[in-house]
């Protein structure tokens, strides 16, 4: 006889929303139900920092604190709490004061116990972290930045990376990722571009895709070593005026289409759990209160059905339009907004319903995406740490830093041949990792990662002599130390001159509320808030570059950097690493000792000034000179990128949607290509551009290898040219090839 027979009628029954057997959205309907008003609003609040939520104890555990008690009082529970884990020199945490590996997970335990105590309905949070490039947090894996991840043209390996980022956030009791992934970098003027994947919507939509597949992973309900993620920013904010920070941008819908929205639009279809609203303004509306983008476009057009968050105070900025932050709330909400982030504005909800500014059925939409998310996570059913932190990130950094390395430049010098006995390692960025790691990096414990120098001394061949000057710092104009570094150049058979520039904040910098620099102090010349107006090292580096050319040894010379700086073209190897990361010292040696091949490829033009600007490969169609003082061309082009091998390139065979091309390594040692593939659209009904890239595939071959490596053409339309190549600049010189496709879905 089954239990149901014997149970107690009187007994009281379990909410539907607590059986975790029921359909999800049945869970939604009936938690939604039973909530009040207050308890609404509360649910799309995010008004804390999270290092304000817990203090260390003398015994070396946490407490709570009061403003995390009233925080939960004034809304009976808590919506989301960003930043619990965050470490760095804005919110003051540190080793000793913050949680490590070793204690993360319980610390968001001991959080979300009181969290659900204090909710009537035992609602839990979401716990919102930064994942930029690798988790922000102590003892979080510090993968390289975006840009260097657009330098490997290599989905395949970012998945990877992405999914050991989310496994260590979840360890931590961490749920939800924000990620950097939508910005378009079109100004390398901006701080922000190391956050970009490059200056192509085709190679962002990809590695967004795999950003998102790495993850989320599949299915309905998130694994417990998956996040789900949370997409930056929406849309735009990579073509702000002059390059600035937050500055409007002035793009039409085309445009936003054409280069700003593919990349969010592939984020969408494979899953992204939510987007960011970005801060600058669309057609005269700053994101978080454009309906016509986050509603019309982002929910009507594509169907999405997640969450959208608002940038850091960027709900409060919105009263300059509505007049007060109630109504500024309450616009946000109207046009599409579901998460506020640190602003006073969502904050009057209630009121705002109670005015009749919203209804309440619009209230209800929004908390039912914020219900839905907990959900999924199984955040009703378990509220702590999910594992230990998996093992295996410092080789993938390791791995993407490898791929990013970016010979641009070789006349002969590199690898380091036998005859070389002496190498004089130079510069700011020489024996330091400080500045390897980019923006939105927490605090490492002594000894992690490797320097060029470190590594080179461990890496190089017994008898080969290292010496080291660094000559100058990265910022400023002193000169002292360049006579020692050309005394060492001079002594020497080769010089390794690593030069660059750093988004390493310090205590003493100025930050505005939401974490921008607001004066770079120090050597930070890169990262939000650190806008340049023009693309120039520190003064003293190219004194330093100039002296020690001037000594006659050969020299290579390394850039440690977040942008594409403007380095002139006279040494006889120039090569780019972006911010490699931790371990970018090991990648940056290797390439340079031959033992491994420079594989990465420019994820963006290189600008000989910034009066040129913009640069960018993908342009409009039109017939233009150059200037009167300086062509209008780039110093190197995207995609461009030397290797140690020579490839040679059968012409394409086209198959239905599809094209091949057969490869070989022509070379005496392994190397890899990227396949290029760029069309140029030859009737349209609006200008087209030069060229776009639509497909591409990195294939690694020995020597005398030949492999056939084949590339869909889906997306096409009409009669367009395709180009086989190895770089835009190569596209337009090669043969095309006319295609034409059945009508479908443009590109």
């Amino acid at each position: 006889m089954s239990d149901a027979l014997h149970r107690d009628p009187t007994a009281p029954t379990e909410p539907l929303y607590r059986d975790p057997t029921a359909p999800t959205d049945a869970r939604v309907r009936d938690l939604l139900a039973r909530m009040t008003l207050r308890e609404k609003a509360g649910q799309l609040n995010q008004r804390m920092y999270g290092w304000d939520a817990y203090r260390r104890t003398p015994d070396g555990g946490f407490e709570l604190t009061d403003a995390l008690y009233a925080e939960t009082d004034r809304f009976e529970g808590l919506g989301a709490l960003y930043g619990l884990q965050r470490a760095d020199a804005w919110s003051g945490v540190e080793h000793g004061s913050g949680p490590g590996a070793e204690d993360g997970a319980a610390l968001a335990e001991l959080v979300q116990r009181h969290v659900v105590r204090r909710s009537r309905l035992g609602i839990p949070a979401l716990f919102v972290e930064e994942v930029p490039h690798g988790l922000m947090a102590l003892d979080g894996t510090v993968l390289p930045v975006n840009l260097a991840v657009g330098a490997g043209w290599d989905p395949d390996l970012y998945r990877r990376a992405a999914a050991h980022a989310a496994a260590e956030l979840r360890a931590r009791g961490g749920h939800v990722a924000l990620v950097s992934a939508l910005d378009i970098a079109r100004d390398p003027r901006w701080g922000r571009t190391e956050e970009c994947f490059g200056e192509d919507p085709y190679l962002a939509a990809r590695l967004t895709e795999a950003l998102v597949r790495g993850m989320q992973g599949a299915g309905e309900v998130f694994a417990q070593d998956k996040a789900p993620v949370v997409l930056k920013h929406f849309a735009g904010q990579g073509a702000t005026v002059g390059g600035r920070n937050s500055a409007e941008s002035e793009l039409g819908w085309r445009e936003l289409h054409e280069i700003h929205l593919p990349a969010a639009r592939a984020g969408v279809r494979a899953g992204a759990a939510a987007v960011m609203a970005a801060y600058n303004e669309v057609d005269g509306m700053p994101c978080s209160g454009n309906r016509a983008l986050l509603t019309g476009l982002l929910r009507e057009e594509w169907g999405f059905e997640g969450l959208v968050m608002a940038d850091g105070l960027a709900v409060d900025r919105l009263a300059r339009i509505t007049g007060d932050k109630v109504s500024a709330g309450a616009l946000a909400l109207n046009s599409g907004v579901d998460l506020s982030l640190w602003d006073e504005g969502f904050t009057h909800l209630e009121e705002a319903v109670e005015r009749g500014l919203i209804t309440e059925a619009v209230l209800d939409a929004a908390v039912a995406r914020v219900l839905r998310l907990k959900f999924r996570l199984g955040l009703f059913e378990r509220q702590d740490g999910t594992a230990r932190p998996p093992a295996g990130g410092a080789e993938l950094s390791r791995d993407l830093a490898r791929a990013a390395v970016t010979l641009l430049r070789n006349d002969g010098v590199l690898p380091v041949g036998p005859h070389v006995s002496r190498i004089a390692v130079l510069g700011p960025q020489a024996a330091t990792t400080a500045h390897q790691f980019g923006d939105y990096t927490a605090p490492q414990r002594p000894g992690t990662g490797s320097s060029v120098l470190d590594a080179l001394r461990r890496l190089a061949p017994p008898g080969l002599d290292i010496r080291h000057a660094p000559g100058c710092t990265l910022t400023g104009r002193d000169l002292s130390g360049i006579p020692a570094a050309i005394a060492a150049a001079a002594a020497s058979d080769l010089a390794v001159l690593v030069l660059g520039g750093s988004s390493a904040r310090t205590p003493d910098t100025e930050f505005d509320a939401n974490g921008a620099a607001l004066r770079a102090v120090s050597e930070m010349t890169c990262g939000e808030g650190a806008d340049l107006a023009e693309l120039r090292l520190g003064a003293a580096q190219y004194a330093l570059l100039d002296a020690v050319l001037a000594t006659g040894t050969p020299t290579a010379v390394v850039l440690v950097q977040g942008r594409p700086h403007v380095v002139p073209d006279t040494a006889p190897a120039l090569l780019t690493a972006w911010y490699p990361g931790p371990w970018g010292g090991d990648a940056i040696a290797e390439v340079l000792l031959g033992l491994a091949e420079p594989a990465g490829r420019l994820p963006v033009s290189v600008p000989r000034s910034a009066a040129q600007l913009p640069v960018y490969y993908n342009h409009k169609d039109t017939e233009y000179g150059g200037y009167t003082d300086l062509g209008a061309e780039p110093a190197y082009s995207f995609g461009h990128g030397l290797s140690y091998t020579d490839f040679d390139w059968t012409e394409p065979a086209f198959t239905g949607r599809s094209l091949s091309v057969d490869v070989t390594n022509t070379g005496m040692r392994y190397g890899r290509c990227v396949v290029q593939v760029y069309l140029r659209r030859l009737i349209t009904p609006t200008w087209p551009r030069t060229l776009e890239l639509c497909a591409f595939e990195g294939v690694g071959l020995a020597p005398g290898e030949r492999r056939t490596v084949t590339l869909p053409l889906a997306g096409l339309t009409g009669t367009v040219e395709i180009r086989v190549a190895a770089s835009a600049a190569q596209a337009l010189a090669v043969k095309g090839h006319s295609f034409t496709a059945p009508d479908e879905t443009p590109l």
